[in-house]
């Protein structure tokens, strides 16, 4: 298997829209490259913690191409082009692949438990560049079968399902990158040697996720609460927070 897109914590990057939730292409970046100059390794855009389900495919391109614009060639950009259907979803991926992402975070579709056919036309979308399955049974049950990871034409997995004995079986048959999408497990997926992590509380203490995946048991304790105490009323009790520290505009489009 070749080397993973990146290692240690990305963020799965917050959408900054104006006070009339227009899209604020260059608020985001700056974001990110806020965010990267405090020590994250990659940028998701158009994740589920992106609003990405309220973005349009232009908006998306868009985000795509001024965030890669914004951050170092080494920094992946990764951009979700997951979708309910395979042909939205093989659209979504050339969309943000030709405005110059990385690679692409693929949520597994609602209501299927066998998603072969689904990734195998998004993997011929991205006509060799890395896709990462997503399963995220939260946002799209059930998510994917442990037992399937192996047979889907991927590079990686993000997982934030947050089940801890999951995370064993998943190295146990995973070919590829794995990267918890939960805070809760970034000091086990550390002492395991996951890939990393990507994760939605790195938006506001990428810091102490950085500690906890380097091991840092104190720095794992105080993300948890950190993500406790921003995760009600999603998104915005997280972009609250995040406009408190970094400036940013609190709007968001999901629940308005």
């Amino acid at each position: 298997m070749t080397a993973p897109i990146f290692n240690g914590v990305g963020v799965a990057l917050l959408t900054i829209f104006d006070s009339s939730q227009n899209l604020d292409a260059g608020a985001t970046a700056e974001l990110a490259s806020r965010l990267v100059d405090l020590g994250v390794r990659a940028v998701l855009v158009a994740g589920s913690t992106g609003e990405a389900a309220a973005l349009t495919p232009t908006e998306r391109a868009t985000l795509v191409g001024a965030v890669r614009a914004a951050l170092p060639a080494q920094v992946a950009v990764l951009a979700g082009s997951g979708a309910p259907s395979a042909p939205q979803a093989v659209h979504l991926t050339k969309v943000v692949l030709d405005a110059g992402a990385d690679a692409v975070l693929v949520l597994s579709p609602p209501q299927t438990s066998d998603a072969r056919r689904y990734y195998e036309l998004v993997a011929s979308a991205a006509a060799g560049t890395p896709v990462l399955a997503y399963h995220y049974p939260f946002a799209s049950p059930p998510g994917l079968p442990v037992a399937l990871l192996a047979e889907l034409p991927v590079q990686g997995l993000k997982d934030s399902s947050g089940e801890v004995r999951r995370l064993y079986d998943e190295l146990d048959v995973l070919d590829g990158w794995l990267y918890t999408g939960s805070a809760n497990l970034v000091l086990l997926s550390g002492a395991l040697q996951c890939a990393g992590a990507i994760l939605a509380i790195a938006n506001l203490r990428p810091e102490l996720a950085i500690r906890a995946f380097e091991g840092d048991a104190t720095a794992q304790r105080q993300l948890v609460a950190a993500g406790d105490e921003a995760s009600g009323d999603w998104p915005h009790g997280l972009k609250q927070a995040v406009s408190a520290r970094f400036g940013t505009s609190a709007a968001a489009r999901m629940g308005f």
